[in-house]
């Protein structure tokens, strides 16, 4: 998929996040400046939201495992984490990062039983996450990165609020297979809640997108097969209605989670639609090879 220009990451994200590109004071919670919105009345009177998120990029950027958020923090919702989310993800962009997409978690009955939670929920994808097909991913330079198997979509025109299964095709140009590299920034990678995984930006760490796009219509995108190979063993293997029970139900999630929130989601946003299979854990070493029916092969490679 091609790279986006810097004019339209910032389109991407000024609409993913109105609040980002506007002024905010010291200590002033992000949620507090939504386009159009007051606080959450779900959310914890108790978060400091900006200095969750802050522990949370330290933890990312130094390498190191945190304990959950809701150890110290057991009122903690899913609003609160949706907050400490954005509030990361203007860090980030302060780092020189840019938005280009976003991913849905939690989208298929594996993942769901692996990491013992229910909902399904999204994270935000940035320019420095993405490793270029036949890559190399540096294991060191993460925590415990595990990879797993996704179908992917490009949008080529807006989509917000409920939305058809049909309006979603016609409103992306491409779909190709990815591979998402997922890495928790708390202790073990497990045993946390639902509000943990959101403000975590959803375990997201680095995305492999393939290189054979097809337009979505000419696929059966409900029954493609799709097998995760490690050093020439199958790993992961599933077909492709494992994912929502199909794929593009996903983005039809992701659009009434973003409406919650008074956003949309942009024309030219990569999409990860969610994983097939529980998520390999990575080791120096492992070449990774996923092969999807009618979107080719991605490969990786994985480093110290």
């Amino acid at each position: 998929d091609s790279e986006q220009s810097a004019s339209d990451g910032a389109r991407l994200r000024g609409r993913l996040s109105p609040s980002v590109s506007g002024t905010r004071s010291p200590g002033e919670s992000l949620v507090e400046l939504r386009a159009g919105h007051g606080k959450d009345s779900r959310m914890s009177s108790t978060v400091d939201v900006a200095a969750l998120a802050g522990i949370l990029d330290a933890a990312r950027r130094e390498r190191r495992e945190v304990p959950p958020l809701s150890h110290a923090h057991p009122t903690l919702t899913v609003p609160d984490g949706y907050a400490v989310q954005a509030e990361g993800i203007r860090l980030r962009e302060a780092q020189g990062e840019r938005v280009v997409g976003l991913k849905m978690g939690f989208t298929s009955e594996a993942k769901r039983q692996q990491m013992n939670l229910g909902s399904p929920i999204f994270g935000v994808l940035t320019d420095r996450m993405r490793v270029q097909p036949g890559g190399v991913v540096s294991v060191g330079a993460g925590i415990h990165p595990r990879i797993e198997p996704e179908i992917a979509f490009r949008t080529s025109k807006e989509l917000k609020g409920t939305v058809t299964r049909d309006e979603v095709l016609d409103a992306c140009d491409a779909v190709f297979a990815a591979m998402e590299v997922l890495d928790s920034r708390f202790v073990g990678f497990k045993y946390f809640s639902l509000p943990d995984v959101v403000a975590d930006n959803a375990s997201s760490s680095l995305f492999v997108p393939g290189t054979l796009e097809r337009a979505p219509r000419e696929l059966d995108l409900t029954k493609l097969q799709m097998r995760m190979e490690v050093n020439g063993k199958v790993e992961g293997e599933a077909r492709s209605d494992a994912i929502s029970g199909d794929p593009v139900v996903s983005l039809i999630q992701l659009c009434a989670l973003l409406a919650q929130r008074g956003q949309v989601l942009p024309k030219g946003s990569l999409v990860l639609s969610g994983a097939a299979t529980a998520a390999y854990l990575m080791k120096p070493g492992d070449h990774v090879r996923l092969t999807v029916d009618g979107l080719g092969t991605v490969e990786v490679t994985a480093g110290e």
